[in-house]
């Protein structure tokens, strides 16, 4: 596709009335939206009237009583310059200090403990463990009375009953905890 004098100054138009590069590649034709934007950016029209009446949002300053405000001076200021404006800064201690807004934390609930039965457990070292016996440790693995639970274990797991109850959190509990 070739830009022609016509096109360009149409382009040149449809820019400044604020018109899309979308909306522009539509009333062009055989253009597509990226070949508007590339041409746009070659020929420098970078400033153009916005599309939407709303106006530009403002800054707004929060001054926080931690806070010191100068003013720059009227003599520092060059006769054409803008008026003046509010320098921010933090003094002492609360200069880096962040602001957290507090979250409830969620409570799980804990299942009633009335039904349940700790297994005494057998106390095996590492090397009495077969494929049938419960893994869950019991102490630090660093002291000398470190041992496993050593109960019989369900079918294709490496827990007893209990321990797996404790291991493995049904589905539901899941989701309910996040």
């Amino acid at each position: 596709m070739n830009w022609t004098d016509e096109r360009v100054e149409l382009l040149k138009k449809l820019w400044a009335e604020g018109l899309s590069a979308s909306q522009i590649a539509a009333q062009l034709g055989n253009v597509s939206r990226n070949a508007v934007i590339g041409k746009v950016h070659r020929l420098k029209l970078s400033s153009r009237g916005r599309a939407t009446a709303a106006p530009a949002a403002k800054k707004k300053m929060v001054a926080t009583p931690t806070a010191v405000q100068r003013t720059v001076t009227a003599a520092a200021r060059p006769a054409t310059a803008q008026p003046p404006r509010i320098i921010t800064a933090s003094v002492g201690a609360n200069a880096l200090q962040m602001q957290f807004d507090a979250e409830p934390v969620a409570h799980q609930q804990l299942r009633p403990t009335s039904d349940v039965v700790v297994p005494i457990s057998r106390r095996l070292h590492l090397v009495e463990l077969s494929e049938r016996t419960c893994k869950w440790p019991n102490g630090d693995p660093l002291s000398e009375d470190f041992s496993f639970c050593g109960n019989d274990a369900k079918d294709a797991s490496p827990y007893c009953g209990y321990h797996a109850k404790v291991a493995f959190q049904p589905v539901g509990e899941r989701r309910r905890a996040r």
